[in-house]
């Protein structure tokens, strides 16, 4: 009994040590998204400062494809030892098991979520042309086009796309909808009257606004954001409680020791009070995360539950 018990003290002591000492080598940290997008921005920003605490480059590899799935792929599929880090989102963490017959990995079990790195509220955007100035108006405009009108999307099954559905129902209108690859050119699309309304995060669609080609109506967030003071949000706008986020946060391969976890986990919420991090972040229009490992599990598995019930409801689903 007393061996038995030595050799588990002595193992918890050992694990104690390795977190401390980790990193011994470069960190390589998987973006599933492709350069210049707002995953790379905010992998390169924490990755920087993470760095300088580590005493270790911190390698960005940018893993786009498969709507996020093939950069998550690999992270699950990587050794369990903290060396290979991952930029999860919406899309292959929390909306991909409801939505595609088969996936290569099970975000549940094959991948453990560290720190909630982000979040930033999605806008509904509409053309500068449309007589719609605030979101009542626009539901009443939406209800009288008996059905015809089209909404853009960034995509089938993103955010873009379910934030709408979820709002269709809310609201009680009709649409038909037309995915795009990306927000350039679904943004394009409203501003050209192509499609009508479109629901995506701010700074992309940031050259239209400042042309004067669309008018923003609502943001998605609870409350309204520091960047987006005067931007009323869907909640205060007549939908109580509504709230559709774009989130992502850092992930590791199931398996990872906890004390590793929890060492990665301080190291990142120390790095994003950073002010020159906040600064980066509020300029991209980007709601710092942080908090514990659970709650991020805690708040991922509120999130499956929610769109896989707007996802189920939609009929989406892709082989």
């Amino acid at each position: 009994m007393k061996k038995s018990l030595a050799l588990l003290m002595g193992c918890a002591f050992g694990l104690a040590a390795s977190a401390q000492s980790w990193p011994t080598k470069p960190v390589k940290l998987v973006v599933p998204a492709p350069a210049g997008s707002s995953l790379d921005f905010i992998a390169r920003t924490l990755g920087d400062k993470l760095r300088e605490r580590w005493k270790q480059p911190v390698v960005v590899d940018n893993k786009a494809g498969a709507g996020g799935m093939l950069g998550m792929t690999a992270v699950a599929k990587a050794p369990a030892d903290g060396y290979t880090l991952g930029i999860g989102f919406n899309g292959p963490i929390a909306f991909g098991p409801h939505m595609y017959k088969k996936m290569a990995y099970d975000p549940a079990k094959d991948l453990l979520p560290i720190v909630l790195t982000s979040s930033q509220p999605n806008v509904l955007a509409v053309a500068a042309s449309n007589p719609a100035k605030t979101l009542p108006e626009f539901v009443a405009w939406a209800k009288k086009q008996g059905g015809k009108m089209n909404y853009a999307s960034v995509g089938a099954g993103s955010s873009s796309h379910l934030t709408m559905e979820l709002f269709k129902s809310a609201a009680g209108f009709e649409a038909t909808h037309v995915p795009f690859a990306g927000s350039p050119p679904a943004g394009i699309s409203v501003a050209s009257e192509e499609t009508q309304a479109l629901f995506t995060v701010a700074p992309a669609l940031l050259p239209l606004i400042q042309g004067g080609r669309i008018r923003l109506l609502a943001a998605t967030s609870l409350q309204r954001t520091e960047t987006m003071k005067d931007l009323p949000t869907v909640a205060e706008a007549g939908y109580p409680g509504f709230e559709a986020l774009a989130w992502n946060g850092l992930f590791s391969a199931a398996g990872t020791p906890p004390e590793l976890v929890r060492r990665i986990n301080a190291d990142v919420n120390e790095v994003m009070k950073d002010k020159g991090v906040r600064d980066a972040f509020a300029k991209q229009g980007l709601i710092l995360g942080g908090g514990s490992p659970d709650e991020f599990k805690t708040f991922i598995a509120a999130e499956s539950l929610k769109w896989g019930a707007t996802i189920k409801k939609v009929g989406i689903s892709i082989d």
